[in-house]
């Protein structure tokens, strides 16, 4: 029997009950159905509508239904409409009559607000603890690699010589951002919808905070009718992981790049690499490709769920269930990106001698001339122009600025003295660009130690909310 068909006298349209189901996605949720249920019992309990006897076989009912879930084929049900149905029919095969007992006092609406936020809760701390394992690894591939040298890109061109630890610890921010952004997040996801109703309140003089307690939430929500029909939540955190997911793929663009032959700054493992099937000598990037496709599905979740609020009047509408599938496979599908790059990020090696030399030619040292003309007086414009005419003589020497005398430099800016050579260095070059977070070996240094930090203090948060 339908929870709602008493006021109809004809069935459902054999192919539309199908077709509207959502038990065949929402049974995800059961766990937290289970959960919200219990604390439901709890109010109503204390409330006067179930005896402390009453009260028990709930509890042992829903504890059983939790515990049959794995078993084979116990979550197969034709019939149930949603997760919220499947759970009642269950409790009442178990426990007779006062299995309908449960549903006093509440709605569907809320039940289902309460279970998505109960998910969307555990989902974000899970996320975080996997992008702590993942910033983890950024962190000891940096602390390995603080003398290795890289050549830095602007428009794709070389640009700069740094620090492979200073590229690294680039993405240790990036990545670090988005477990921060989740955390701020889940201030607003932690709120209990209990109690709500169907869109005006629970029409029992229920407790809202007994339930709001039991389930660790902060605060019951402040209006029915927004708590029933609010999504934010889900559109904030999905949100979230997009750009979780264009942090991902970026990272993965760079390492597929950095694996091709025309750079060879890295050795792709093999553990996260596939063949070809025609072509013998090929080694693939599919890992890293998987996670910039993937991300154009976190992407598509977000358009979906934007789209389908966009419209909708207060308070619940249908149109809602359509935000759980996209919600569903952007979790699932950022924490599984999440760990395949920190694996990948594991095992990666680098080719610290084909780097060095790119490092060593392209004119990387350019700025640093200008900024030695510029410690000697030279406004900076004018400092540009000297490099610039400088630069162009090696193009058609088809050498670099530091094989050029002292004489030849001097030919273009009489400031250049008879020290400039060792300012032109590659570890002069690196050095001169002492200011806090650039790529200076002391001031790397103190970005890793930074970094420790905050990774400390949000593994001592995990642990303390663990």
């Amino acid at each position: 029997m339908k929870m709602w068909s008493g006021r109809f006298r004809q069935p459902l349209d054999p192919r539309f009950e199908q077709w509207q189901r959502s038990f065949p996605f929402d049974r995800k949720l059961l766990q937290f159905e289970l959960e919200a249920s219990s604390a439901h019992a709890e109010t109503l309990r204390a409330a006067g509508v179930l005896s402390a006897d009453e009260h028990r076989q709930v509890l042992s009912g829903l504890a059983q239904i939790s515990a049959a879930e794995q078993e084979p084929g116990y979550m197969d049900d034709a019939e149930a409409e949603d997760v919220h149905h499947f759970v009642e029919n269950k409790l009442v095969g178990l426990i007779g009559e006062t299995g309908k007992k449960l549903h006093s006092g509440r709605s569907r609406n809320e039940q289902i607000a309460t279970d998505l936020r109960l998910f969307v809760r555990e989902s974000i701390a899970n996320l975080r603890l996997s992008l702590g394992d993942f910033l983890g690894v950024l962190l000891a591939r940096a602390e390995e690699h603080q003398t290795t040298v890289m050549p830095a890109y602007t428009h794709l061109q070389r640009a700069e010589p740094v620090l492979l630890s200073h590229w690294l610890l680039a993405y240790f921010q990036m990545f670090w951002r988005d477990s921060e952004r989740l955390l701020d997040c889940a201030t607003r996801v932690n709120q209990c919808p209990l109690g709500s109703g169907a869109i005006a309140g629970a029409p029992l003089a229920l407790d809202r905070t007994i339930a709001s307690r039991a389930l660790e939430f902060e605060q019951p929500t402040a209006n029915s009718m927004d708590a029933t029909s609010d999504r934010d939540f889900i559109l904030e955190f999905v949100n979230a992981l997009s750009l979780l997911g264009i942090h991902l793929s970026r990272w993965a663009e760079e390492f597929i790049l950095f694996a091709t032959q025309e750079y060879q700054f890295i050795r792709l493992p093999e553990a996260y690499s596939t063949g070809s099937s025609a072509m013998p000598q090929k080694q693939n990037p599919d890992a890293l490709e998987l996670i910039r496709g993937k991300s154009a599905r976190l992407l598509g979740s977000q358009v979906t769920l934007l789209t389908i609020v966009k419209g909708l009047p207060l308070a619940y509408n249908k149109d809602m269930q359509e935000t759980q599938e996209p919600l569903f496979d952007a979790a699932e599908t950022a924490s599984a990106c999440v760990e395949i790059a920190a694996g990948f990020m594991r095992q990666v090696q680098f080719n610290h001698d084909r780097m060095q030399k790119a490092c060593e030619t392209g004119f990387m040292n350019a700025l640093a001339a200008a900024t030695y003309l510029v410690k000697h007086g030279v406004p900076f414009r004018q400092a540009h122009e000297v490099v610039a005419h400088a630069v162009q003589a090696c193009v058609e020497k088809k050498c670099e600025l530091q094989d050029l005398s002292v004489a030849e430099l001097q030919e273009f800016s009489p400031a250049f003295g008879s020290d400039v050579h060792k300012h032109l260095t590659l570890a002069a070059v690196l050095a001169c660009h002492d200011v806090i977070g650039g790529t200076a070996p002391a001031q790397v240094k103190a970005s890793l130690k930074t970094a420790h930090e905050q990774l400390a203090a949000m593994q001592e948060a995990h642990a303390i909310h663990a």
